[in-house]
């Protein structure tokens, strides 16, 4: 029997010439205006529509993101500087013991101490039945958003203090002691001592740690993944990496996840342009 088969074929257009008539669109706005949703973003503002916005991943990773970095800044220079001041006045025996052990979050890879910590928090982790013991109640510290994200932080925080520990104590090592010794015989308390003496000195290493912090921490996808967070929160590096994986097709949003890199490229450097005005000032004012 003859068995029927239908094809399909693509046919070009032609032109008078002979040769095939092309059309060039340029779209790669479009796939800016795809990921911001800039209608729906307005009309949820102007509505004052919180979770409208939310709905739209561009704008919920921008919220984290933001959140992440400013809260987690901070904490990071205070705790660097607080075990910077406190390694500085230990022993000098125990000092090298307690460097090594203050470096040690920092030297374990980002995805592994997530995976870590989240390990301990997890139904049957040790800290979470601690949790359960002392409050009287079932914890449950992966089932909603802001949990995790306190999580987050706090790993960023334990990893990266070192570093900023690290810098800082060498700092310390180049104070001059005889402008400490003056504050002592002018009457200048401890806290005197470090707001007018020691921070100024520090200052460039200080503006120097949180240059590297914002780079890092506006780029947060480690934490996403060790915590497997992405049902609850996203970043925009992690809003990247989503439009590359395979949907059901086999296809990838390589337009938008290159409009959603540039995005990010562009809110690091809007975050460093004041530290980098100050530190451009710093320069000039020391020629």
């Amino acid at each position: 029997m003859q068995n029927c088969t239908q094809e399909t074929k693509s046919v070009p257009k032609l032109d008078a010439a002979g040769r095939i008539v092309t059309e060039t669109q340029f779209v790669g706005l479009q796939s800016y205006a795809a990921i911001v949703e800039p209608a729906k973003a307005w009309a949820a503002i102007t509505a004052l529509d919180y979770r409208a916005l939310m709905a739209i991943d561009f704008w919920r990773a921008l919220r984290f993101t933001l959140m992440f970095t400013f809260i987690t800044l901070p904490l990071v220079l205070a705790l660097g500087l607080g075990v910077a001041l406190a390694v500085n006045n230990t022993a000098r025996v125990l000092r090298g013991p307690v460097i090594f052990v203050s470096l040690l979050p920092f030297i374990i890879t980002p995805v592994i101490g997530a995976l870590a910590i989240r390990w301990l928090f997890v139904s049957d982790g040790l800290l979470n039945n601690g949790l359960e013991w002392m409050l009287g109640y079932p914890v449950s510290m992966f089932s909603q958003g802001w949990t995790i994200e306190i999580l987050m932080m706090f790993f960023r925080v334990w990893h990266v203090a070192p570093f900023a520990f690290i810098i800082l104590y060498a700092g310390l090592q180049t104070l001059d002691h005889d402008a400490i010794e003056a504050a002592m015989i002018d009457g200048a308390s401890r806290w005197q001592r470090l707001r007018f003496v020691i921070v100024p000195h520090l200052a460039p290493l200080i503006i120097f740690v949180a240059l590297i912090h914002l780079m890092d921490a506006y780029r947060v996808f480690d934490e996403i993944v060790g915590f497997r967070a992405d049902a609850h929160v996203i970043s925009l590096q992690y809003l990247t990496y989503d439009f590359l994986i395979p949907d059901s097709t086999g296809n990838r949003s390589i337009s938008r996840a290159a409009a959603s890199s540039m995005l990010t490229m562009i809110g690091i450097v809007l975050l460093l342009i004041p530290l980098l005005r100050q530190t451009w000032a710093q320069h000039r004012g020391s020629r």
